[in-house]
This record gives structure tokens, C-alpha cells and sequence, in this order.
């Protein structure tokens, strides 16, 4: 600048232009020229950089002041201050230390009625006092003059040029805390009349900013907000009263509804500040101001401000948190859906700090207090968890692989690169901390509404509408969130590193989870116990609960535990849970987890730890059998993280140790301890005899076994492979094994035998029996001691075990048991209490079993004969609607007819004719055939009916029998022979089996000829006598038949043959042909025209036609070859030609007999006999085949593997041979 180059030169001409302008400045009253002095001399005093000419401008200044009489004319002259206090540094201390007389003009000033001069001295005063130097030499003027006089001035300040110097003044002298403290506890006890009614008040400064935040400037509101809080950030609890009692607050909160990113910043950090104040709450300004606060975060959300984002959020976290349970935040349920609304919008923000503040104060709203107005929103509470949830997982990096719980936790304590919690972005890991905190909430709301009734479900659901706005959802939503999202990010995130604060507040969660669904208790707890959650808590009270540190977290931990092992307790014992064990357990648990910090290893080897001589320290008793029961709850869920060899061992010990004090563990620690030991026992030795003289001695101290059972196949095992175990409690465990098994039957399936249980495919107790066959004797103990229901399942497992094992000879031992138990029963029992023993018709049953293994036909010896002695007698005792106790006792006897060789047949039939009370059972059984009234086609055969099967089959039996050795009878038996025919004529939806049994009896009587000593026929034709017509030669013939009987008989076994092809029954059309052949055969001996007549009816034609044109539609078929072998045998061309009989042999030489099932064989066989002694004309070929055939069906005959001949149809045992012969 030449000017100032040239001037810098010539002092003297300087000081004469510096003058010059002050001059100026006092006589011109041009303000644009008064504007131009001032610039020109600051302009000056800047480029000339001389001390020298400001300290001149000074002096003349101060000169021109203390000339002046009034303040009028000093506005320039303040003016040019305050723009070289702006222009230069240094002017503030200058002005301080050597120029002390200005700052008292400046008071005259501040008091001069000019609102212009007051700004200018307000302006040059706040730059004084942002000097540190000058602040403190001003420090005694302030509290003595000027403090009354600049609150006057800002609370009385019109002009806002005035208003806002004297904030900016304000602000300055904020910022020292001694300068707040007179400003906040000034009086004006001294001050001029004229302000006194102004500052009448204690605390004026509060009134004064109250004022200027009344103001619709928002410039001022800011400001004023900004200085209140600086004030508050020097003490809230000093200061904020003061303000709260002003009513700053509630004219902050109106300041929200701006839309000044500037004022919204400056409230929010007031306001936080406010909220360390419990005033600020109890005045209820938070009630009154949380709807303005919401809405201002909801608009606040569509500026592009982060800061101010994190700033609002921050602020309604704190009110969350701070808000007195006294006091409902939430008056007006439509704020706190929008509340809602306005979090989940935070929540799914892009910008990761402010999600990780919308989290925290999520955390913070999910608060009874704030949620208890019915009805509450369990549905939009429901989305916002989930959003949090789902927002942290989106957050977090990817799991790398599915571990359990332990293993997650040993690869975060191995890895190298896992050892440092910095490692990990810090951010994420306060994002999951905030999370976690956020569903520990949850968790905690969901608890403390159980006890509220209005919460339960929303009380204004209309009648009949099931609404899913209820507690029980919400509840059923945290398990299931916390299943699928909250424990994998935990997880995930404990690959990389494990914080103690994070785990304190996961399992904080879990454990509340216990209490919020009750009824998913159970599952939960086995689903965290399988995923290894024992294990991860175990490791986390070692790694950071060791001496006495991170209390928290231990505690959190233990009472995991101690709520996991109750839980499961509570779902393994359901059928026997004892309040006091239960109580006793969580005693043990609550006082011993706490302490039990140790490593897995360390445990083990204090499991082993024997006390010391005569100390009464409980602590070590209480950390072994805590570790026990965590080790035995995990193990029961497939969590083995201890290696089965060590924890055998240590387990032995434990009892040897135990056993040596004389002290027995409690029941359910003893419970653990057994199963433990059954569960090692495999990958461990066997123990020795100390060892279980031990375990005997401590199992005879217990008044009952089942205190310290549990059932598990595994533990049955351990009692019964070892003897000295089994010997002694057998008997016990395997009653109680059987009184827990649960074994399910369909009704089909109890009817037959046949079929085995499918739970008995994998029944543990097979293998156990097969290797050690004396536990069949205290099974056979167990069907007659035990209920019914034990019974019950003992046969089942004996039924399955007889049908699998056909290579272990027990049959003999337990004919002889079932004889001796017979023996004692029908001794010692009446009639009536047999009838009412339930175990016995279990026992029969078993009988039957055993009687039904034996494929083969064998001699009986002096136990079957006793056994066939005992069980007839038993059946003489009963009434027929006793089914249960008969229908295996009939099958027995059944049985025993058809599988035994003809010396013994004849032998076993004596016995039962000599039994007149069991004819006269069979007697009423027959006549019920008549008189039950027949079931509405069941789907499986009923007890009656089968009862009723089994009674024909057997009298079927015994007249076959009978008639062949000529036995002896001491008792009749009397059949309507109507009842009978008309039981097959017209069938009246009598079951199948029936209908075969009855034609098994009809075909018995036709080859006897109605003539058998056992057997009396009532109803014959001539029953009446006289009142009867005179029979015609025919009808005397077929006596007692009657033709017509006769022909209705063939059409119905007609008509039951086409109802075979449709139903695809075997058995029936057995049956049924062989019924048609006895008849023609009988007819053929009575009467030959008649015979003929019906074997060459055409229908028998057309009956074979639709058998061929069934399913197979093929010759080769046993009902069809046997009804030609019937036609051929009585000559009937018109059903059989030539051609039939070619295409039967065409056919059969074309097929691979071995292929053909036996009966088609056996058919085939009697039809190519036939053939050969009919002489019919077939070519020499032919003759050939026919000779061919037999030969290879006779050498098949003598080669085929013998098949079961009795089968279980329902509950009946039919004999295939005796159906089919």
C-alpha cells in the first residue's frame, strides 16, 4: 500500500492524520462517512503494525471521553474499539493493562438510556473478556459493577443488534465457571431502584434467557438455548433447579417445532443436559414435552444431519432411562405407537452410528412404564425387535461355519487372531452389545406383564375374534427370534472374539427366557443344552470369573445354570417330581454355581478330591455335586464335552471317596452319578468288586430304587451286565424300566401277534436278553406281580424276543414257568377273582406265544400235557363273555391240536373231551353265534367275534379228531344245523373269519355225514313231526338236508367266490371251495342225480369265467384249478372241455413252478392228478406234460422249506392246513 509505506516513514505526519480522523469521527454525523473513519484508522493501525499508534488512538479516545459531559456522542468512539479489538490479537490486554480508565466509561455506556452505544459497549466488553488475561484482571469488576448491570441491560435489550451482543457478551463469560456462579446467584442488592423490580428474583439470568427463548427469532432462541447450556454443563445438579423452576424446559421442548437445524442442535443438548436433574422429571416437563420431542425426531430424520440424528436420539435415551416408574412418560398411546414408528425408522437408518443409538434407545423404551397403557402394542413391539435384530445381523459379517456353543467359544480362545478384543471393529461389537440389551429388555417387559392382568391380551378385541395382539404371541416371538437370529450373531460373533460384558447381557436374556414362555420352557432348555450352552458357561465362569472378578457376569452365569438344570429337571422327571428334591436342588445349585470358576480339567480332578479329616467346610461336597449335575444334564442332551474314560473314572472315584466318609450323596446327585457311570461304561473298564459292593451299599441305604432311576437304556444295561447289580435290583429296575416305556399299539396291532411293535425294532432290552436268558424268569415274575400296563409291555418285549431269536432255546424254560404260575393260580383262585385277575390274560397270551413258535410239528411231553390240562380247566372256569381270558386260552388249545404228531393229537384230544365244564364253555360260546347282535362292518375283527372263531375252529377241531381215533366223549355238543346254514346263505355282515369258521365246522359234519358222537344235530326237517309235510324221496335222501337248503347253499358259495375275487381274500376261497367240494362229495354219497346236477350247473360256467377275468386272469390260480379238478371229477363237460383242460397245461408247462406259491401248487397237483385218472382224451403230448408237471411238483413238494402252518388272523390262530385240507 503506498499510502501506508509513505506514512510508515513520517511519524509525525502519521499521528497528525490519526488525530485528524478521531476529530472527524466527534464532528461528522454522517454515518456511511463515520464508517469510512473508523476502517481508514483500523485499516491504518493494522498496516503500520506500531504499538506506538494504537496506544495513540487509545489515549485520544480516552481523552475524548472523559471531555465528554454525556454518553450521547460516544457511539463512534466505541464503535472504533470494538473493530481493533476485532482486528487485532493483542488490543483486549492493552487496553487492560495500561488504558484501565476506558472499561469505566464503558459501564457509563451500558447505562446510557442509547440501545446503539449499549450494543457497542456490549460488543467490546465480550471481546475484552475473551482474553484470558484481561478476564481475569476484569474478574473483581464484573462481580462488583458490572454483573447487575449487564443482566439489566440484556433483560430490558429491544434492539436485537443489542440482544445478540449482549448474548455473545454472555457466552464469553460462560465459559468460567467463578463468572456462572455470580451470574446464577446475583441479588442486585445494590442496583438502582429502576431494576429492582426486574431483578427481584433470586436467579435473574434464568428469566432473562426464558425471555429472549419467547421470542420467535430463532437466531435468539438458539442463542439463548446455547447459553443455558452453558451454564448447566459447569454443575446440572447446581443449576438446573434454577431453570427447571423458570420453566425452561417447556419452553425448549415448544423450540423443537422449529425448523432451525441450529436451534434443534442447541435444545437437544440442553435438554440433555436437563434430564441429569431428577427435577426436570418429577415437574413432569417430560410428559409434556415427549410429543414435541418425537415429532421433532421424525422430521429431524429428513435432514441430512448425522450429528443431529445421534444428538436427538441420545436425548430420548436419557429421558427413557431417567423417567421415574412413578411417573407415566407415555399418557397418549398414539404417541407411543409414533414413538414406535419413529425408532424403527432410526433403526433401519444407512448410517451405522446413529442405528447403533436408535438401538440403545430402543433398549431404553421397552419399559413397562412406559408401555403399560392397555391395550399394549404387542404387535408393533413384535416388528421393532425384530427390525433391530434383523438390522444387527445384516451388520455383522457372515458365520463361517454352524458350531456348537463350546466349540465357538474354544476356536475364540485358540486362535491367535482372536485373542484381542481390539482386533474386532469395536462398533459392531457396541452394536451387538446395544442389541443384546435391546432383547434383555424385551425379555424383561415380556416377565413383568405376566403379572399384569390388563396386559395379558388387548382388553378391546371384539367378542368372538381371536386377536394375536397378546402377551402369550409376543412372548412365543422373543423364543423364537431369539432362536433364529439373537443366539447366532452371538455365536458368529464369538469366532472372533468374547467380551464379558456382552455375555453378561446375553445370558442375562437366555435366562429370563426361562420365565417369559413357561410352557416352552422344557424344549428350550433341551435345545440349549444340546448346542453345548453348558459347556460355554462352564468355560466362561474359568476364563473370566476367577478370583472375584467380573461379578456380574458370574452371576448372570450361575443363574443360567441353575435355571437351565432346573428346567431340564423339571422335563425328565415330569411323572415323579418332588417339590422338596427340586427345592433341595436349587438350593444346591444357587449356593454352590457361584463359586464353581473352575476349568473342565480342574473339576475333574475335584470330583476325585477327598476332604479333609473331620472338616465341617461343605464347599467342596457342594462343588462336586454341582458339577455333577451339569455334566449329567448335558450328557442326557448329547453334550460329552468331557471324554467318557476320564469321567468314568472320576465318577468311580467320587463314590469310593464318598463311601470311605460314610456319606451318601443326595438322591438326584446319586441319580446323576449312576447315569454317568452307565453312560461311560463302554469306553471304560469294567468296575471292579469295590467298586460295586460300593454302589450296592449306597443303593440298599435308599428306601426306594426309583429315587435314582432314570430311564435310560444304557443305565438298564448297567444293571443288568453286571450280577452282583442284577442279583440284588433286577427285579426293580427292570419294573420301572417297564413302568416308563412307553409302548404304542394301533388296535389291529394288539389284536394280532404276529406283527411286531415298531418300537420294538429297537428295543434295547432284545440284545440284553439274548446274552443273558435268566432275566426272562424275572419277566415272567413281572407279567404276574406287575399291573396290567407293565404286563402288557413285558409281553410285547417277549413276544418280539421269541420271534427274532428262533436260535435260543427258552421255550422249555418257560413252558415249566407258565405251569408252575398256572398251577398256583388255580389253586389259590376262586372262579370269580381269576375272572378278575387283569395280568392273566397277558399271561395266557404268552402261552399261546411260546405254543405259536413252535413251527413244527412235535411230540408233546408231560409240561405240554399239564399245561393242556391247566389251561382247559381255566377255561371251564369262565363265562363266554370273559374274551380276554379265553381267546388266548382257545388259541392255546388250537394250537396244540394241529401242531403235535397223531400220537400225541390223540393223547391231547382225550384231555380236552374229558374237560365236560370246558364242552359245556364251548356250548355257550356257539349259541352266542346266534344271539350277539353283529357289529356295523368293523375295521377289525372285535373281541366277541374272534372269540366266537376260535370256538368253531376248535369244536371243528375236536370232531375231526374225535372221529378219527374214536375218543371217547363224556359230553355232546348240540348245533341248530339251520342256525348254521342260514349263517352261511345269508351271512348277515358276519366278519370273514367267522363265515370260514363256520364252513371249517359245516365241512367237518358233511364228511362225518352228520354222524359223530360229539356232536347232537338239532332242527332237522322232521324235528316237528307231524305238523310237518311228508318229505319228498329227495329231501329223505340228503336227510337232514333238504334240496332247497342244499341249492341255496351252492349259490351262496357261488356268491362267495365272486366276493372273494373282488376282496382278494385267500383264506375265504379256501374255504369256500373247499366247503363246494364237501358238499358235492356228500351229495355224490346221498344222492348221485343230485350231486351231478350240481356240479354240472351252468352258472359254475359263468363262475369260472369272472374268476379268470379278475386281477390274474390266469388258469394258474387255486380256486380255479381246484373247482376244475371238482368238475372233472364228477364229469362235468358242460363246465370243463377239452380246451380249458388244454390251456391249463399249456400254461402250467410254460411257467416256472418253483415261482408258484404253495396252495397254487398244491391245486395244480390235485388237477393233473385228476386229469390222469378221469381218462380224458388228451393227446400223447399232453399225457407227456401231465407226467412232466407231476414230476417236477413232487420233487418241488419234497424240497420246499416247511412254512408256519398257524397264523394270528386279528387275534385268532388259524391253522392254514386245517382251513385248506
Amino acid at each position: 500500500m503506498p499510502v501506508a509505506q509513505l506514512l510508515a516513514s513520517d511519524e509525525r505526519g502519521c499521528r497528525h492524520l490519526i488525530g485528524t480522523l478521531l476529530g472527524l469521527l466527534h464532528t461528522v454525523e454522517d454515518s456511511s462517512a463515520l464508517d469510512l473513519f473508523v476502517e481508514v484508522l483500523v485499516r491504518l493501525v493494522v498496516e503500520l503494525k506500531s504499538e506506538q499508534y494504537l496506544r495513540c488512538i487509545l489515549d485520544e479516545s480516552q481523552k475524548e471521553l472523559c471531555k465528554m459531559t454525556t454518553m450521547r456522542g460516544s457511539l463512534p468512539t466505541f464503535t472504533l474499539l470494538g473493530k481493533l479489538a476485532d482486528a487485532i490479537p493483542g488490543f483486549p490486554d492493552v487496553v487492560v493493562a495500561e488504558h484501565s480508565n476506558l472499561v469505566d466509561h464503558l459501564l457509563m455506556g451500558l447505562m446510557y438510556p442509547n440501545e446503539g452505544i449499549k450494543a457497542a459497549v456490549c460488543y467490546l466488553y465480550g471481546k475484552l473478556y475473551s482474553s484470558p488475561f484481561a478476564t481475569e484482571r476484569l474478574s473483581a469488576h464484573f462481580e462488583e459493577r458490572l454483573c447487575g448491570l449487564f443482566l439489566n441491560t440484556l433483560g430490558r435489550a429491544q434492539a436485537k443488534e443489542l440482544q445478540i451482543n449482549c448474548l455473545g457478551l454472555l457466552k464469553e463469560l460462560l465459559k468460567s465457571d467463578h463468572f456462572v456462579s455470580i451470574l446464577m446467584n446475583n441479588s442486585n442488592k445494590e442496583e438502582e431502584s429502576e431494576t429492582r423490580d426486574f431483578l427481584e428474583g433470586e436467579n435473574p439470568l434464568p428469566l432473562v434467557l426464558k425471555k429472549l427463548l419467547l421470542t420467535r427469532d430463532e437466531m435468539l432462541q438458539a442463542a439463548s438455548s446455547h447459553c443455558v447450556a452453558a451454564v448447566l454443563v459447569h454443575s446440572p445438579s447446581r443449576y438446573a433447579p434454577a431453570f427447571i423452576h423458570a420453566d425452561i424446559p417447556e419452553f425448549l421442548f415448544e423450540c423443537l417445532s422449529s425448523n432451525s437445524e441450529i436451534l434443534i442442535w442447541s435444545v437437544y443438548c440442553c435438554l440433555l443436559l436437563l434430564t441429569e436433574e431428577r427435577l426436570f422429571f418429577s415437574k413432569c416437563h417430560t410428559v409434556y414435552g415427549i410429543e414435541t420431542l418425537v415429532r421433532s425426531l421424525r422430521d429431524v430424520l429428513r435432514l441430512n444431519n448425522v450429528e443431529l440424528h445421534k444428538q436427538g436420539l441420545l436425548l430420548f435415551t436419557e429421558i427413557l432411562k431417567r423417567q421415574p416408574v412413578e411417573i407415566k412418560l407415555f399418557t397418549n398411546r398414539g404417541v407411543c405407537i409414533e414413538a414406535i414408528g419413529v425408532l424403527m425408522e432410526t433403526v433401519n437408518c444407512p448410517v451405522l452410528e446413529v442405528v447403533m443409538e436408535a438401538v440403545r434407545a430402543v433398549a431404553a423404551f421397552l419399559r413397562k412404564d412406559h408401555l403399560s397403557s392397555p391395550p399394549v402394542p404387542y404387535e408393533e413391539l413384535q416388528k421393532l425387535l425384530e427390525a433391530v435384530l434383523k438390522r444387527c445381523s445384516d451388520l455383522s459379517p457372515l458365520q463361517s461355519s454352524n458350531r456348537h456353543a463350546g466349540d465357538l467359544f474354544s476356536v475364540s480362545q485358540s486362535h491367535p487372531a482372536n485373542r484381542n478384543l481390539s482386533r474386532v471393529p469395536q462398533r459392531q461389537g457396541q452394536l451387538l452389545l446395544n442389541t443384546l440389551e435391546s432383547f434383555r429388555s424385551a425379555c424383561r417387559l415380556a416377565v413383568e406383564f405376566q403379572s399384569d392382568p390388563m396386559a395379558q391380551e388387548n382388553a378391546f378385541t371384539a367378542p368372538n375374534s381371536k386377536s394375536k395382539d397378546t402377551l402369550c404371541n409376543f412372548s412365543e416371538f422373543l423364543l423364537r427370534i431369539c432362536d433364529s437370529l439373537c443366539i447366532p450373531m452371538v455365536m458368529n460373533y464369538l469366532e472372533r472374539a468374547v467380551s464379558p460384558s456382552m455375555m453378561e447381557v446375553f445370558i442375562s436374556a437366555l435366562n429370563s427366557l426361562f420365565t417369559v414362555v413357561p410352557h416352552m420352557r422344557n424344549k428350550f432348555s433341551k435345545k440349549l443344552a444340546s448346542c453345548s450352552f453348558i459347556r460355554l458357561t462352564l468355560e466362561l465362569k474359568a476364563r473370566f470369573c476367577s478370583v472375584q472378578s467380573n461379578p456380574a457376569l458370574n452371576q448372570a452365569c450361575s443363574s443360567f445354570l441353575c435355571s437351565l438344570c432346573l428346567s431340564l429337571y423339571s422335563a425328565s422327571q415330569k411323572e415323579r417330581t418332588s417339590s422338596q428334591e427340586e427345592r433341595e436342588m436349587s438350593e444346591l445349585l444357587q449356593k454352590g454355581l457361584p463359586q464353581l470358576n473352575y476349568t473342565i480339567a480342574e473339576s475333574l480332578l475335584l470330583l476325585a478330591e477327598p476332604p479333609e479329616p473331620f472338616s465341617l467346610d461343605q464347599s467342596l461336597f457342594s462343588h462336586q455335586h454341582c458339577f455333577i449335575l451339569l455334566l449329567y444334564f448335558a450328557y442326557t442332551l448329547e453334550d460329552r464335552f468331557v471324554p467318557e474314560v476320564e469321567l468314568f473314572l472320576a465318577i468311580r472315584n467320587f463314590l469310593l471317596s464318598a463311601q470311605d466318609l460314610g456319606d451318601c450323596p443326595p438322591p438326584y446327585v446319586l441319580r446323576a452319578t449312576l447315569y454317568l457311570l452307565a453312560v461311560c461304561q463302554d469306553k471304560g473298564k469294567a468296575l471292579d468288586l469295590r467298586s460295586l459292593c460300593t454302589i450296592r451299599r449306597i443303593l440298599d441305604s435308599l428306601p426306594d430304587l426309583s429315587l435314582v432311576y432314570v430311564h435310560c437304556p444304557l443305565l438298564l444295561k448297567f444293571f443288568l451286565c453286571y450280577p452282583e447289580l442284577m442279583g440284588r435290583f433286577g427285579h426293580q429296575v427292570l419294573q420301572l424300566w417297564f413302568s416308563w416305556e412307553d409302548y404304542k399299539q394301533t388296535k389291529a396291532e394288539e389284536a394280532g401277534f404276529g406283527a411286531s411293535d415298531p418300537l420294538n425294532n429297537t428295543n434295547p432290552l432284545l440284545p440284553i436278553l439274548k446274552s443273558n436268558s435268566s432275566i426272562l424268569l424275572i419277566l415272567l415274575d413281572l407279567v404276574c406281580s406287575s399291573t396290567v400296563e407293565v404286563a402288557q409291555k413285558v409281553l410285547m418285549t417277549l413276544r418280539t424276543f421269541l420271534e427274532r431269536n428262533e436260535d435260543v432255546l427258552v421255550c422249555d424254560l418257560l413252558r415249566s414257568q407258565f405251569l408252575q404260575i398256572l398251577q398256583q393260580l388255580l389253586v389259590e383262585s376262586s372262579s370269580a377273582s381269576l375272572q378278575a385277575n387283569r395280568n392273566l390274560p397277558v399271561l395266557l397270551s404268552l402261552v399261546f406265544l411260546v405254543q405259536l413258535r413252535s413251527k413244527g410239528v412235535r411230540e408233546l411231553d408231560s409240561t405240554d400235557f399239564k399245561l393242556l390240562h391247566q389251561v382247559s380247566n381255566l377255561c371251564g372256569k369262565c363265562r363266554p363273555r370273559d374274551a380276554d381270558l379265553l381267546q388266548p386260552s382257545l388259541n392255546f388249545l388250537y394250537c396244540s391240536l394241529h401242531q403235535t404228531t397223531p400220537c400225541s393229537q390223540q393223547r391231547a384230544v382225550a384231555v380236552l373231551l374229558s374237560n365236560v365244564s370246558l364242552l359245556e364253555l364251548l356250548q355257550k360260546v356257539l349259541e352266542c353265534t346266534w344271539s350277539w347282535s353283529p357289529p356295523s362292518e368293523p375295521a377289525y375283527l372285535s373281541p366277541e367275534d374272534a372269540l366266537l372263531c376260535s370256538g368253531w375252529l376248535l369244536v371243528a377241531s375236536l370232531l375231526l379228531y374225535q372221529h378219527r381215533y374214536n375218543t371217547e366223549v363224556h359230553q355232546t355238543l348240540s348245533v341248530d344245523l339251520r342256525e348254521v346254514l342260514n349263517a352261511v346263505i345269508f351271512r348277515k355282515k358276519k366278519p370273514i373269519l367267522l363265515l370260514v369258521s363256520i364252513m371249517q365246522f359245516l365241512r367237518t359234519v358233511l364228511r362225518q355225514n352228520f354222524s359223530s358222537s360229539l356232536l347232537v344235530i338239532v332242527g332237522r326237517n322232521t324235528a316237528q313231526g307231524a305238523m310237518q309235510p311228508q318229505a319228498s324221496p329227495q329231501d329223505a335222501a340228503l336227510h337232514p338236508l333238504a334240496t332247497q337248503q342244499v341249492f341255496s347253499l351252492v349259490v351262496s358259495l357261488q356268491n362267495l367266490l365272486v366276493h372273494v375275487q373282488l376282496q382278494k381274500d385267500l383264506l375265504l376261497s379256501q374255504a369256500v371251495v373247499a366247503c363246494l367240494e364237501t358238499l358235492v362229495e356228500y351229495l355224490y354219497v346221498k344222492n348221485q342225480d343230485v350231486a351231478l346236477h350240481v356240479a354240472s350247473q351252468p352258472w359254475h360256467r359263468f363262475l369260472l369265467f369272472t374268476l379268470l377275468n379278475g386281477g390274474q386272469k390266469s388258469f394258474l390260480q387255486p380256486e380255479v384249478l381246484r373247482l376244475m379238478t371238482l368238475f372233472l371229477r364228477y364229469q362235468s363237460s358242460n363246465i370243463i372241455s377239452q380246451k380249458e383242460i388244454s390251456q391249463i397245461l399249456q400254461e402250467a408247462a410254460e411257467t416256472n413252478l418253483t415261482e408258484l406259491p404253495e396252495a397254487t401248487s398244491c391245486a395244480l397237483h390235485l388237477f393233473l392228478c385228476q386229469v390222469q385218472s378221469s381218462h380224458c382224451q388228451v393227446e400223447l403230448v399232453q399225457s407227456g406234460t401231465i407226467q412232466t408237471l407231476l414230476e417236477h411238483l413232487l420233487g418241488q413238494r419234497s424240497t420246499c422249506v416247511e412254512h408256519q402252518d398257524i397264523v394270528c388272523l386279528g387275534s385268532v390262530a388259524v391253522s392254514l392246513s386245517h382251513i385248506g385240507d
